[in-house]
């Protein structure tokens, strides 16, 4: 695939806001969609290297992936510029619907849209994850790490600052002998 990053700060914040405006439910598969599937700024694999980076950063991942990729691409405007192009609209629609979720909540059908719209975000996010996953298939170790730290986390309930630093260290590792 041939990947071609933005061109101009205003490509990045129009890349960055079609992101924003659609993400409902959920940023990661809009993310992806965007910057891998349409406007190809990334291949699958840089993709989920920069997510895989901005999981174990503070704060929301897109977030930190539209300050990563901006400085990237155009330094730190790119970064302030891609990083407003994400939350621009985002913003005003939290607040319009809270505002109005504030005056309708206890409306049975408003309960049941919410709902629905936490099932959909769920089952994009389930979608992307199993695209990102592809590239695991042919990297057992990889494939081994991601099971371990959803084992580890998930089902074992232990902390997370616990299981990122021996997760990073056993990557290191397996980086090291070429089983990544």
């Amino acid at each position: 695939m041939q990947v071609t990053p933005p061109r101009t700060l205003t490509e990045l914040f129009t890349g960055f806001l079609a992101i924003g405006a659609r993400s409902f439910g959920g940023v990661l598969p809009w993310a992806y969609r965007t910057m891998v599937e349409e406007r190809r700024w990334l291949t699958q694999a840089d993709f989920a290297e920069t997510i895989g980076l901005c999981q174990f950063l503070p704060g929301p991942n897109i977030g930190n992936a539209s300050i990563v990729l901006g400085k990237r691409w155009f330094g730190v405007p790119g970064a302030v510029v891609a990083f407003l192009g994400l939350m621009a609209l985002p913003f005003v629609w939290v607040m319009a619907l809270g505002i109005l979720y504030l005056e309708w909540s206890a409306n049975p059908i408003v309960r049941a849209v919410v709902t629905g719209v936490g099932a959909t975000g769920a089952g994009l996010f389930i979608g992307t994850a199993l695209k990102l996953g592809k590239a695991l298939v042919r990297k057992p170790a990889a494939l081994l790490l991601a099971v371990g730290c959803f084992a580890a986390v998930g089902v074992m309930r232990w902390p997370l600052l616990i299981v990122m630093p021996l997760a990073i260290a056993l990557g290191i590792f397996f980086a090291r002998r070429d089983w990544l």
